[in-house]
């Protein structure tokens, strides 16, 4: 590689470096249209916002459910593909949109250095967790009773992944370098020196093999294996039917995130190989809307596995809709808690005591200084008409009780007001005396 950072293309008269800085023109900046120019960033950045909310979403929900329940190895992994997608967003995306936009490369050396590196990086981070989802689908289809996992061996794979992940594409960083071309514009390319070509020519054989089709070859053959396993225990063990409805799921929904990153990732790879073996043999090279349309489609799978996975899993989406619910809870907590003033409504003027069937589907809420002097004065009427209540039932009980006390108006009977007048006048006979020892001689009362 040339000593300075920035390499010359009649400098060394090379028919090779002169293809290599037309393929990454075609690859990265070749857009003559002034409207591709306009219209590919900005699908790039609707894309990249609408991809990293729904990642971070899905991060969320994922944290959420491993909050709730023990950390499993697959919710682990999915955890890990969907940053992968994340940082694939947030630190990739837009410095292919910046260089989409401008004919010139204007972004230096080490983002030229680095972006590639880092995107096929969290590309091959990505391939290979598929692989051990697949595994532990498979695991787990296998017998979901046993799942058991030391939160050390979690961090043990994640980490093999991205060192692996991070190692394949070291070729790409190495390879890097600004070009400035015959008509004066800088181009960031790939440009490999005669000493390594042999490498090259063995590295463009063998990455494809390691960081696409060996992991997915994998991934997929063991979710057909696990499907098939799922349903040989339903017709052999109906009895633990749940578990086994969970697993079948759960390996459609992997198996359908599988042949969806598989699918949009294929054309990138179509165009890797033929670049490739087009500058190695003085063949064609792939037109430059083909590589453009196949880098968009590579970025655009970052937004669409959190969907894919909302639209297979159940379990997914209730975990979306309950992080949605905790979210407007606290956002807004008063909003449940108003209500329209009303006839009957707490509210309302004309009735400061809110009716038993309005409050009791009110939400508890700490009273205020003014309701509670109210409440404090309206237990006090109700206490002093309690009193009342009880003195006047107290006064009558006794009323009752006394001699007398059943005849409240002064009504007299006919046969009392006729006893008491024959005895203050003396006209009562002795015969129909109802007391005759008041009248009795005491000295015939002792003969």
């Amino acid at each position: 590689m040339d000593a300075s950072p920035v390499s010359n293309g009649s400098a060394g008269g090379n028919g090779t470096v002169d293809r290599r800085s037309v393929l990454a023109r075609g690859a990265y900046q070749h857009l003559e249209s002034g409207e591709l120019r306009v219209l590919v960033p900005a699908v790039l950045a609707v894309t990249c916002v609408l991809g990293f909310v729904a990642n971070a979403t899905a991060i969320g929900v994922l944290i959420s459910n491993a909050r709730k329940a023990k950390l499993s190895l697959i919710n682990a992994l999915l955890l890990n593909l969907v940053l992968a997608d994340a940082l694939l967003l947030a630190f990739a995306v837009p410095f292919k949109a910046v260089a989409y936009a401008r004919a010139d490369w204007t972004l230096g050396l080490l983002v030229c250095k680095t972006c590639d590196w880092f995107v096929h990086a969290c590309m091959a981070a990505k391939s290979i967790t598929v692989a051990f989802l697949a595994k532990a689908c498979h695991r787990y289809a296998s017998n979901p009773a046993k799942q058991c996992i030391r939160v050390k061996t979690i961090l043990v794979l994640l980490l093999i992944a991205w060192l692996l992940a991070c190692t394949l594409p070291v070729p790409h960083w190495l390879f890097a370098a600004l070009h400035r071309e015959q008509d004066g514009t800088l181009a960031c390319v790939q440009l490999v020196p005669p000493r390594a070509r042999s490498f090259a020519s063995g590295y463009a054989k063998a990455y494809p093999l390691a960081a696409f089709c060996a992991p997915l070859a994998f991934a997929l053959l063991y979710f057909w294996r696990a499907y098939g396993r799922c349903m040989r225990r339903c017709s052999s063990k109906p009895q633990n039917l749940r578990a086994q409805i969970r697993s079948r799921r759960l390996t459609l929904t992997l198996f359908g995130l599988t042949l969806a990153t598989a699918a949009m990732w294929l054309p990138h790879w179509v165009w890797w190989v033929w670049t490739r073996h087009g500058l190695e043999n003085g063949g064609p090279l792939p037109p430059a809307h083909f590589a453009l349309s196949a880098q968009m489609l590579m970025f655009a799978i970052s937004l669409l596995n959190p969907l894919v996975v909302l639209a297979l899993s159940e379990e997914f989406r209730e975990g979306y809709k309950g992080l949605w619910r905790r979210l407007t809870l606290r956002k807004h907590p008063h909003k449940q808690q108003q209500q329209k003033p009303g006839p009957h409504a707490p509210t309302a003027p004309k009735s400061p005591v809110p009716r038993p069937e309005t409050s009791a589907h009110l939400p508890p809420s700490r009273p205020r200084p003014e309701a509670e002097e109210a409440e404090k004065k309206q237990q006090q009427i109700k206490q002093k008409q309690k009193e009342q209540q009880e003195q006047e039932d107290k006064e009558k009980k006794e009323e009752k009780d006394s001699p007398g006390g059943g005849n409240k108006e002064g009504i007299v009977l006919p046969d009392v007001e006729q006893f008491w007048n024959e005895r203050e006048s003396g006209s009562h006979s002795q015969e129909n005396d109802p007391v005759p020892w008041e009248h009795q001689n005491p000295t015939e009362g002792k003969q």
